[in-house]
């Protein structure tokens, strides 16, 4: 698994086509993404951490599992769409052996973490984290490709429906943890009382 993780980084040609493939690797990319989503949970999650660590564990672990289910969302409707408007020949165990390699740019978020020791490295891991963010998106659009063996305009367009279906659940993560008090705003609110 180390070895495929460091090829996606290294963006090697080939890679996903090799997963694409692996079904054995199906299990291991739902390992992907789970630890990455909880790394980038925490680093994104970095101001509670400030105010209590506890509410910062807790909105992490449920972010991240928010963030595995727009995941499979979203491997579910770019399987869908490509079936339905293109054709593709794919299957969605596919989708998630290769849009899960290319998920692991997603770790980069941690990097926040070290807001921890001064609000000011914010901007030094904002531009870490926008160049993880740009990398990540290639490596879907990548994987996407060798995966559904489109044309690059319906791939790209296939993979911007899945991606609008995973920032709904996203966004609805954050509607739910503000309701339960769990917001970064609703911890800021309980230290300053």
């Amino acid at each position: 698994m180390i070895e495929k993780i460091i090829a996606a980084f290294s963006f090697r040609k080939g890679i996903y086509k090799e997963v694409e493939e692996d079904q054995s690797f199906t299990n291991s990319a739902w390992i992907i993404v789970s630890v990455v989503a909880l790394l980038s949970s925490m680093g994104s999650n970095v101001g509670i951490l400030r105010v209590s660590f506890g509410s910062w564990l807790l909105r992490s672990i449920i972010r991240a599992v928010f963030l595995v289910g727009g995941f499979a969302l979203s491997c579910f409707v770019i399987d869908w769409v490509s079936k339905k408007l293109f054709n593709a020949n794919t299957n969605f165990n596919e989708l998630v052996r290769t849009l899960g390699l290319a998920y692991v740019w997603n770790a980069v978020g941690f990097l926040g973490i070290v807001a921890v020791i001064s609000p000011a490295l914010l901007c030094a891991t904002g531009v870490f984290e926008i160049a993880g963010v740009i990398a990540g998106l290639v490596a879907w659009v990548i994987a996407a490709k060798e995966a559904l063996d489109l044309e690059w305009g319906e791939t790209i367009l296939t993979i911007v429906i899945g991606a609008v279906a995973q920032g709904i659940v996203v966004w609805l993560a954050g509607l739910i943890l503000s309701g339960l008090g769990l917001g970064v705003e609703a911890s800021m609110l309980r230290l300053m009382r």
